[in-house]
């Protein structure tokens, strides 16, 4: 859909801005200047000056700098006009500001808090969603408690709707669904070692998976996915030679999905599925609407071949609407104003779809 064509949502769009260290307010500073028809209703979380730095940076030659407007809840980013940022600025956000280019403690807490904020908020039924602008997790990490104890965005929303919920975590699972106009892939384990991933393909979490990416396909697509599913081993065990878990685990894990009506096939060759996937126009779709990947790269390396500018990340399982661009925090091209904000575009406009 053209943007000019996009309504605001009946909400607010949060948009968390990221690690102020990276490329993530510059992005979405470019995308409120040059997005105007994809960010009405939309916000950004974080700090009013880091935001307002960001604006310069992205400035063009003889032109002033994108304006940046404090607003003091969601509500109000519906009456900032076109092109002018609207930034809800958290406690705790002031004073000088991370430097660029590496890691900070101080911008992975900014980052996290924005994050936990927005996350509430949405949960809480208050926003459409959110959208998150890329955080690094060394500087998550470095950050202390309780950030700490996430690897990144997934685990720290899966957190907030546990508690939000009253569950633990383990009654909220969660997957990572990478998706560009090409193909999509969902993954069964996300950050963890290879070691731990292989470990992590068990019955129980292929089932689940396939479950998950079910439900929220038949949602998106108004339809039952077309379910792929990659094996773990070369050419998926090639009958037991390479590997086992295709016969003892990934193939029973399709046939429950597929007893209780599932449209799931597999398990394929992982160098071969993606191919078979991949879509190529609206008019040649290809085999699978989606392939569940067996682990974190196995899934994530042909998405972003096909374009990291388009790709965008879609949280699966929560009780909130989750997306952001595919790529990372930057560093070493951050205050250049050199950022592509194409793939932040793509998350609002993924985030707009999914909250309808």
């Amino acid at each position: 859909m053209p943007e000019h064509e996009i309504a605001a949502p009946l909400k607010p769009l949060a948009i968390t801005q990221g690690d102020v260290a990276g490329i993530g307010p510059e992005i979405v500073a470019k995308v409120f200047r040059d997005s105007p028809g994809l960010t009405p209703g939309c916000f950004v979380v974080g700090s009013l000056e880091a935001m307002r730095r960001a604006a310069r940076w992205i400035a063009k030659p003889g032109e002033t700098s994108v304006p940046v407007a404090l607003i003091q809840s969601p509500q109000e980013a519906a009456d900032v006009p076109p092109r002018c940022v609207p930034v809800l600025q958290l406690p705790g956000m002031a004073g000088e500001l991370p430097a660029v280019g590496r890691v900070d403690a101080r911008a992975g807490r900014w980052a996290g808090e924005a994050v936990e904020w927005a996350a509430r908020a949405a949960v809480a039924g208050d926003l459409a969603g959110l959208v998150t602008a890329p955080l690094h997790k060394e500087a998550l990490s470095a950050a202390g408690a309780p950030f700490d104890r996430y690897p990144g965005h997934t685990e720290l929303l899966q957190a907030e709707a546990a508690r939000f919920l009253g569950k633990g975590l383990g009654e909220v699972p969660v997957r990572m669904m990478l998706a560009n106009d090409e193909l999509r892939t969902v993954l069964v384990s996300i950050h963890m070692s290879l070691r731990q991933a292989i470990a992590a393909v068990t019955f129980d979490n292929v089932l689940q998976t396939l479950q998950i990416t079910h439900a929220a396909l038949e949602r998106m697509l108004g339809r039952p996915p077309r379910i792929g599913v990659a094996g773990l081993n070369p050419h998926a065990g090639e009958g037991g030679l390479f590997g086992m878990e295709e016969q003892t685990v990934i193939g029973p894990a399709i046939h429950a999905a597929r007893g209780a009506g599932l449209d799931v096939h597999g398990p394929y060759a992982p160098d071969t599925i993606f191919m078979r996937a991949r879509a190529h126009g609206a008019g040649r779709l290809g085999e699978f609407d989606v392939v569940v990947a067996m682990y974190h790269d196995q899934g994530l390396i042909p998405v972003k071949y096909l374009g990291v500018e388009q790709g965008v990340n879609v949280t699966l399982g929560l009780p909130l609407v989750r997306t952001s661009p595919d790529h990372g925090t930057a560093f070493d091209i951050a205050g250049t104003g050199r950022a592509d904000p194409a793939s932040l575009a793509a998350a609002i406009r993924m985030a707009r779809q999914l909250s309808r």
